[in-house]
């Protein structure tokens, strides 16, 4: 029963937020159609929507790639706002096709393989299929977690190092506090706690950009500080900044811990004021790419931090409204053709122009299926804060 951002907007006094509104039944209504044609297009539930190969055709992945999850979550997104059946049938079916992942002790990913399915499956149908699954996948990810080092082991090994971790990994943490819930578990509650504390240790600068790897010593000591998907070891790679601002919001709303709403909006901050961020607030995939601005922007970043600006927000502070209008800011981006795909086009994805790994010379500028997740998750919140006396 994932503890949802629409719960505690109810919360939530009015606020003098007020922006002309964006039209989330149209925003909606084009992705549902967007989605008909990439579900007539995927008949094959072994087959995961994932991003456009160089030649144009679409990129499809299986079952234990790290995003299979996304395209459940993105339709019961959509069945959350439509209500119609059709989309709940499909969004369970997709959910169910990453059922077997629950047993993949091999990856750190299991938060968006399984909880983005089938954790907002079970918030909106409570399907009482799905929590055995979730918690069976929670036992699967607590695995990989070491208490001598004291985090979440990312990847199996990265260049030389064998105990690597990604500030990706802060997003498996809402699924813990999830299974800790459900289960009675304390356990996934303390090493979720342990984990976000030795991030913030060890994985950021004293301006608050993160590292993207950090690789460890079997003791728990730092073996050295590098980058992956960024452009250098000491850049601060957009997606990643992303990941760990909404990952420190998820640990203040389930810890109550003020130094994790502390450490998000110092995050933030950062993302925010940065000199290199676009004044349509969609940033370059690096805000230290050497060619700013002949650099490509990444849509999923943007989307990513949308969604967790517009949870920030809700916790007050003098910033809250800035916070909320940047969030507003990167919706109507992301909503305009500069970034929105006609219909029928983009593999039949929502949105344009992310930025998977470039380095590897992969997903540049093209769409992501983790983009379209976030996208929508964004225009939900925005929808539930724009009920709201005041917004």
């Amino acid at each position: 029963m994932k503890r949802s951002i629409y719960f505690f907007l109810l919360l939530l006094g009015p606020v003098a937020f007020a922006q002309t509104p964006l039209n989330v039944d149209k925003e909606f209504a084009f992705a549902a159609k967007q989605y008909e044609l990439m579900l007539k297009s995927h008949p094959d539930t072994t087959k995961f929507p994932q991003s456009t190969k160089p030649d144009g055709s679409p990129d499809d992945r299986k079952s234990d790639w790290w995003c299979s999850g996304f395209f459940g979550g993105s339709l019961w997104h959509i069945y959350e706002r439509t209500k119609a059946p059709v989309w709940k049938e499909a969004a369970h079916k997709w959910t169910m096709a990453v059922a077997k992942e629950q047993y993949n002790t091999g990856t750190h990913d299991l938060g968006f393989m399984l909880y983005c399915p089938f954790g907002n499956g079970y918030r909106l149908t409570k399907n009482p299929i799905y929590p055995p699954i979730l918690l069976t996948g929670a036992k699967s990810l607590s695995t990989r977690f070491d208490p001598k080092v004291g985090v979440i082991k990312s990847w199996n090994k990265f260049q030389n190092y064998t105990y690597p971790v990604i500030i990706d990994n802060m997003m498996n943490l809402e699924f813990l506090f999830w299974a800790s819930r459900v289960s009675g578990n304390k356990a996934f509650y303390n090493l979720s706690v342990t984990h976000a504390d030795n991030t913030i240790k060890n994985h950021y600068r004293p301006d608050y950009s993160s590292y993207h790897v950090v690789c460890y010593n079997p003791d728990g000591t730092v073996a050295a500080k590098k980058t992956a998907q960024g452009y250098a070891d000491n850049s601060a790679w957009a997606r990643g900044q992303a990941w760990g601002l909404y990952g420190f919001t998820v640990m203040y709303r389930e810890t109550k811990d003020k130094k994790y709403l502390d450490f998000a909006r110092h995050i933030a901050d950062f993302y925010l004021n940065h000199p290199n961020l676009p004044a349509d607030k969609i940033p370059y995939w690096d805000f230290n790419a050497p060619n700013i601005p002949n650099e490509e922007r990444d849509a999923s970043a943007g989307a990513i931090t949308a969604s967790a600006l517009l949870e920030l927000c809700t916790y007050g502070g003098p910033s809250a409204k800035t916070y909320y209008q940047s969030a507003v800011k990167m919706l109507e981006s992301l909503s305009s053709p500069a970034y929105k795909a006609n219909l029928g086009e983009n593999n039949n994805f929502i949105l344009k122009h992310s930025v998977g790994h470039k380095p590897q010379k992969s997903e540049v500028d093209t769409p992501i299926i983790y983009a379209d997740y976030y996208y929508l998750e964004a225009l939900l919140r925005y929808d539930a804060l724009r009920k709201k006396p005041g917004f």
